[in-house]
């Protein structure tokens, strides 16, 4: 018996159903989806949700926490139980005609009810979907690059600690160029089945496209253009770090890699301070010294909530959750996440947590998703969850901009310094910048880039090539190896393969400043907003706990109004909070003559950073050719000369034995075998023709290595 019809007869069976069921006299249809029958129909929703998700979301726990085929196939037996079950309610929420009801509670419930997303696909196609998503998290996930000799590296922690500290380019480029050729690789077969299914259940929905169904989340008719203008008011701030990053890794790595007035390689990291003796204490080795670990981590972020008069994380969240990869070898999905498992209580974090400032930030981003579960964890199912998929992104990220601060570091002991100064200030905020400002774009581009995907702008031809002209267009970004639409970089980011929608992340980072203001503003702050610290304030919890309350029971354009004063998501606060730098970036830009932008460039292969370069059929390092050039071309002259030598020395002897004895020898000899004189002579004209060619191939060969050296001296910017 399928899931749906067994839940109904155990409710009916207990007589729960039967007041829904239940019409006097001849039902007609209006009288079947009523206004009152639409609220029996939602409380039985509600009465059987709870157990269903809660299986599934057991099951997919146990996957990722342990991922074995046993626990994907109860994971897929789990998701199609919870499609079915969505499937049943969905359909018949949709038969309720909502425009004469009058209570907006039950309007809203019904219409979040009917979008269904995935449960849509009849059962063969559903089937395909989730093996085809299961497949590209998977391969994501166990995705490794390995060294020529010795371990092969995860992304997480090996070579994201890679990108993260390396300066050695070369290391960098393994890095970069080895994740991508690993996952990239394993998805770009399948991705355009995995397009056609999403639209196929898009359309299900009553949506145009998979694209279309994420921007209905926003409940906005003006998403699109709103996110434009939000995109060009933050351009200027990114055009200025971009310029200012780009003059630090030409001052380090040289004009053979960075260009001052083009784009940057994608794999290179800035890691120089504007005031280098003003240098910040370094807070990862202190956190190290002081013996953090990573539970303690979540424990700082579960006082600081507590601190502002808000909920404690419960007993069952330190035993369940996943803070670190585990040691037994399991393999496990270490991408950090927060779950819901729609049981009271029942909260949970996984992220394979090392003990670092970065990872402590995301500690407490985490824990803001554990304090949103909680503050609505008594509304209704289909509430339980943010007001939009970006509040859900700002509110850990708000409270993580209150921990960044000088004040609060200092307090908890992992700064000794009691005081900033200008320069400080400044290196403090670039820290934060290299943050947020640099995620500007990428944050706005990645679901750009996959609507064009979504609605055909984008053929399956050019996935790859569209992506880095996406990269190039907003990030100033070029891949510094060639790449082709065979590789797949889009992949390399989690959230691709895991298809998770991510203009959540654009939006979020606008709103966790905005919120940060109103709650530095309702807490009594004075002063610069990068300077707040809202550690141990009731009244900025109060107003923060009465906004998670709300779950998605509101629009968020009013749940916004209520906290901010404003219905819009306005950047004011993310430039005021980075005003000082801003004015200093400018500044320092001017002074340096700096090109904002990176205008009239391309990533061609012209342009690119290649690492390896064609020699003889094989590809080999560059400096390895140009010496393998010139090695080449010294052989050439060297066999040259011998072969004249040689002609010519075995000529002088034929010509003397010829001149002993002219009579009694009627032949000649060409290199050491006798023959008529006459064939001799033309032979020797051969050899002549033959050291002919060689020298013109060796002056071919000079002029091609002079006029590649001077093409590269004067590519290179003064």
């Amino acid at each position: 018996m399928n899931l749906p019809w067994a839940l109904l007869l155990v409710l009916l069976s207990h007589g729960q159903l039967l007041p829904w069921l239940r019409i006097v006299g001849e039902p007609s249809l209006n009288d079947f989806y009523s206004e009152a029958q639409a609220k029996l129909f939602l409380q039985f929703y509600e009465q059987t949700a709870q157990v269903v998700l809660n299986e599934f979301m057991e099951a997919t726990w146990n996957y990722v926490t342990n991922i074995t085929r046993r626990n994907q196939k109860n994971m897929l037996q789990k998701e199609a139980d919870r499609s079915q079950f969505m499937l049943y309610f969905g359909t018949r929420a949709r038969m309720f005609k909502t425009d004469h009801f009058l209570n907006q509670d039950v309007k809203r419930m019904l219409r979040k009810l009917q979008n269904i997303d995935k449960s849509a696909l009849p059962k063969k196609d559903l089937l395909e979907y989730n093996r085809l998503l299961t497949y590209m998290e998977t391969a994501y996930n166990r995705a490794e690059v390995c060294l020529d000799e010795g371990p092969c590296l995860t992304l997480e922690p090996d070579l994201q600690e890679i990108m993260a500290t390396s300066r050695d380019q070369k290391e960098l480029l393994w890095a970069w160029q080895g994740w991508r050729d690993a996952v990239g690789r394993q998805l770009r077969p399948v991705f355009e089945d995995y397009v056609r299914l999403s639209n196929k259940a898009a359309q299900y929905n009553g949506y145009k496209d998979m694209g279309a169904l994420w921007r209905s989340e926003y409940e906005s008719d003006t998403l699109e253009e709103d996110l434009e203008q939000l995109y060009k008011e933050l351009q200027p701030l990114y055009l200025n770090l971009h310029a200012y990053v780009r003059r630090s890794l030409y001052r380090y790595y040289g004009p053979e890699l960075i260009d001052l007035r083009g784009p940057i390689p994608a794999h290179l990291l800035d890691l120089v301070l504007p005031y280098p003796t003003k240098a910040p204490e370094d807070i990862t080795e202190i956190m190290k010294i002081q013996h953090w670990r990573p539970e303690k981590m979540f424990e700082e972020a579960n006082l600081f909530f507590t601190s502002m008069g808000m909920l404690p994380a419960p007993p069952a969240f330190w035993i369940k959750s996943m803070m670190e990869k585990p040691a037994d070898g399991r393999e496990v999905e270490c991408h950090a996440s927060s779950w819901n498992f729609y049981k009271f209580n029942d909260f949970r974090v996984k992220k394979c947590t090392e003990v670092t400032l970065e990872d402590l930030l995301s500690a407490f981003h985490q824990m803001g998703h554990i304090q949103y579960f909680l503050q609505y964890q008594n509304l209704s199912v289909i509430y339980q969850e943010g007001a939009s998929p970006a509040f859900e992104e700002a509110v850990g990220s708000a409270i993580a901009l209150s921990v960044s601060s000088h004040k609060y570091l200092l307090a908890r002991g992992l700064l000794s310094q009691p005081h900033q100064d200008s320069e400080e200030e400044v290196n403090f905020l670039l820290g934060i910048a290299l943050e947020k400002i640099a995620f500007i774009p990428f944050s706005y581009m990645v679901d750009k880039f996959r609507w064009k995907v979504f609605d055909g702008t984008i053929s399956k031809i050019a996935y790859n090539q569209e992506w880095w002209n996406f990269r190039l267009k907003y990030q100033g970004l070029c891949p510094p190896v060639p790449r082709s639409d065979d590789d797949f970089d889009p992949g390399a980011k989690f959230h691709i393969p895991a298809n998770v929608p991510y203009i959540r992340y654009f939006l979020g980072l606008v709103l966790q400043f905005q919120l940060h203001e109103a709650l530095c503003e309702a807490s009594g702050h004075v002063g610069p907003l990068h300077q707040c610290d809202n550690y141990n304030s009731k009244v900025a919890g109060k107003i923060l706990g009465d906004l998670l309350k709300l779950g998605s029971s509101r629009p968020w354009r009013e749940v916004l109004q209520e906290v901010t004063g404003e219905s819009n998501i306005s950047t004011k606060a993310f430039l005021t909070y980075f005003k000082p730098l801003m004015d200093w970036l400018v500044t320092e830009n001017v002074k340096q003559g700096d090109t904002l932008g990176w205008p009239d460039f391309s990533c061609s292969s012209e342009e690119k950073i290649t690492s390896k370069v064609s020699f003889l059929g094989t590809d080999t390092e560059p400096e390895q050719a140009y010496l393998g050039q010139w090695v080449l071309l010294s052989m050439s002259f060297i066999m040259l000369v011998l072969i004249l030598a040689l002609g010519f020395r075995l000529h002088y002897l034929e010509k003397q034995l010829l001149d002993k004895d002219t009579l009694t020898l009627p032949y000649s000899y060409f290199l050491g075998i006798a023959m008529e004189p006459h064939q001799a002579a033309r032979k020797q004209w051969l050899l002549l023709g033959l050291c002919c060619i060689l020298m013109l191939c060796c002056i071919g060969l000079l002029i091609r290595i002079v006029t590649q050296n001077t093409m590269q001296n004067t590519e290179k910017p003064p």
